[in-house]
């Protein structure tokens, strides 16, 4: 298989889980910060659509005409869905990031250059390659905050609608887990948690 389409066909896969992840969640569930640092769903798909707008867009000068939505974004602001934007609008925003970044993706040689103004002075030519790499490692990484946030909004786990991917009896497994964590502070004289 040409490798731009097997680097694309993983993007696409990871992608499609992170909208996969707030199926069925209320508006306040699929905003709700559940780390000390605000993670919350709806923000890492608004984050994970500037990422693609800008890294398959500006670095191969294919600006994308992403409204005022993208407008001076900071690195808060970046993740957090404003209450006037609708579920609907961020995910319509992140499926359009897509059809721009597969535009250029299509249109591009794996050995494309870009440029990728705010990496480190020695990395900031790139080429299409290493953007796709790049973007499929950072969708993963976001992807499994995700996993953490939606697990902790209600239990729900898994890949995909399809694949769960859990093992079978994983409430009990969590119980191993915890006996075996506790049996370890035992064994070490770990006195930095209660055991």
């Amino acid at each position: 298989m040409d490798p731009k389409i097997y680097l694309h066909l993983y993007l696409q896969q990871v992608r499609d889980v992170l909208v996969w992840k707030l199926d069925g969640l209320s508006e306040y569930d699929a905003r709700r910060p559940l780390t000390p640092t605000g993670t919350n769903l709806l923000g890492l798909v608004k984050h994970l659509t500037g990422n693609e707008f800008g890294y398959f867009g500006e670095v191969f000068d294919r600006p994308a005409h992403a409204g005022e939505w993208l407008v001076d974004r900071t690195q808060s602001e970046d993740f957090l869905a404003r209450p006037e934007e609708t579920r609907e609008d961020v995910i319509a925003q992140y499926k359009r990031s897509w059809e721009h970044a597969d535009a250029t993706i299509a249109a591009l040689d794996l050995d494309s250059p870009g440029k990728v103004p705010h990496f480190p002075e020695g990395m900031r030519d790139v080429t299409l390659q290493w953007m796709l790499v790049h973007m499929i490692t950072e969708t993963c990484r976001h992807a499994g905050h995700a996993d953490i946030v939606r697990e902790l909004i209600d239990g729900r786990a898994g890949y995909h609608p399809t694949v769960s991917n859990l093992p079978d009896g994983w409430s009990e497994f969590h119980d191993r887990v915890e006996s075996a964590a506790r049996e370890a502070a035992r064994i070490t004289g770990d006195r930095t948690r209660d055991a």
